[in-house]
């Protein structure tokens, strides 16, 4: 298939997944492949980080190796995923997926013997950062093969699948307690058994777009799309705000609030809890509302709360309801934002927008731990660094419902997520304009 291919209006493959707005088998099979894959690989990708104290005991790292130790497959996974989006967009998810799959089993199974040395192990997270990577494969395959109407929530089911890194962190330690190889060797076998039921049961939908410019170019593009760099931006707060707290929300609970390691690593998996089921919530609000209201309005909720956050309340109940409602804020947005991505992107290049703001997205998660550090140091208060997060938020608020609403929207062409009706809106609009030049000629003749 040469070319940018795309289907007439109105026609089967206009409709993916089904006829008229309703999903086919073949698109929730595809769904529940994405999101297990996705879960699968964000469980490796997260690896290291709950076995970093374990690594401890034997290597004797000073607090800063250990957050190299446990940054190396996170950065390296975000940053991956701008090269795996624009490969998906040219090989499709029937390949990528299964193959990712099947590449991750290897840094996890040197893990094994790379656990015993500190530089094996950077160089073993280098590689493991791949796990990463599968969020730009799965939201291209779910965006192609669901209508309009129930894409949003469908991505957001799919968003799901960062799950796994909960899952991670509550299941990986218990394994290593029973047996040191044990997490590695289960995971493995896993992503192998995964790995090959992708290969049969993915698959792309039938008449996909398939670019035949370089990836270079591809990627060049995307990059020149303002609202990839958009999305970004509200993608960061999101998504980047999830990772934040994830990193250091128990380092929060501890110095703060006193409690000890049991305890404020619990109310942590609850927030993360939160955002995973929120996630999809915001997806299917986003379906029924404009995705960048729902943006809007949640991103406004967690700025508000940041706020009265920044005035160090008790932690029962204030602080705990505060913690819980950004939390569903931020789940919120982070569906509502790729819902957008699905509404504003052009089909051939969904793979790597997806790709550029899931990267800057994973990256946004590292710049507010270190900026509430650095301010505790010298301050011996968090407050500043909620009061800049509500800053934040507000931003992505006003933004997401000034400029996005609009993004994407040809002028003369009604609003609405249906294709067919643009590309018929757009045709009419061509049509119009021509005759107003033939007539502007007659005129002037």
């Amino acid at each position: 298939m040469t070319g940018q291919q795309a289907s007439a209006p109105g026609t089967a493959a206009d409709r993916p997944g089904g006829t008229g707005d309703r999903p086919s088998a073949a698109a929730w099979r595809n769904l529940v492949m994405a999101t297990v894959g996705f879960t699968l690989t964000f469980w490796a990708w997260n690896l290291v980080a709950p076995l970093a104290g374990s690594f401890d005991e034997r290597l004797h790292m000073t607090s800063f190796a250990q957050s190299v130790l446990v940054a190396v497959p996170v950065l390296v996974g975000s940053l991956g995923r701008v090269p795996v989006g624009a490969l998906t967009d040219r090989y499709g998810a029937r390949l990528m997926f299964p193959l990712v799959s099947a590449l991750t089993i290897i840094p996890v199974l040197l893990l094994i013997p790379a656990k015993g040395s500190y530089l094996a192990l950077i160089l073993t997270g280098f590689v493991l950062g791949l796990g990463g990577t599968t969020f730009a494969i799965g939201v291209p395959l779910v965006n192609s093969w669901f209508p309009p109407a129930h894409r949003g929530a469908a991505l957001g089911v799919f968003g799901m699948g960062m799950g796994g890194v909960a899952l991670s962190g509550y299941f990986t330690p218990r394994l290593y307690k029973h047996s040191e190889n044990l997490p590695f060797l289960a995971l493995a076998a896993a992503l192998a058994v995964y790995a090959v039921l992708a290969a049969f049961l993915v698959d792309d939908r039938p008449g996909r777009p398939v670019p035949a410019t370089p990836l270079t170019a591809r990627l060049a593009g995307a990059g020149r799309l303002r609202v990839t760099w958009e999305l970004s931006a509200l993608y960061a707060i999101g998504f980047g705000g999830i990772v934040a707290f994830g990193v250091y929300l128990p380092t929060y609970l501890k110095t703060w609030y006193e409690l000890d390691a049991t305890d404020a690593g619990t109310r942590a998996a609850g927030f993360a809890l939160v955002t995973v089921v929120f996630r999809p919530l915001g997806g299917w609000l986003a379906d029924r509302v404009h995705p960048a209201v729902v943006t809007a309005w949640a991103l406004g909720a967690v700025a508000l709360l940041a706020v009265v956050q920044a005035f160090d309340p008790p932690l029962a109940p204030t602080a705990t309801v505060c913690l819980l409602v950004m939390a569903a804020g931020l789940g919120t947005a982070s569906g509502s934002v790729f819902a957008l991505v699905a509404r504003v992107t052009p089909q051939p290049q969904v793979g790597s927008v997806t790709g550029i703001v899931g990267a800057v997205g994973g990256l946004g998660g590292f710049v507010p731990p270190l900026v509430m550090g650095a301010v505790y140091s010298a301050k011996d208060s968090y407050s500043i660094g909620f009061m800049l997060l509500s800053d934040l938020a507000l931003a992505g608020c006003v933004y997401a419902c000034a400029r996005m609403r609009d993004a994407g929207r040809d002028p003369g062409v009604p609003p609405g997520p249906d294709p067919a009706a643009r590309t018929t809106a757009r045709t009419a609009a061509g049509v119009a304009g021509t005759r107003r030049e033939r007539n502007n000629h007659f005129g002037a003749d």
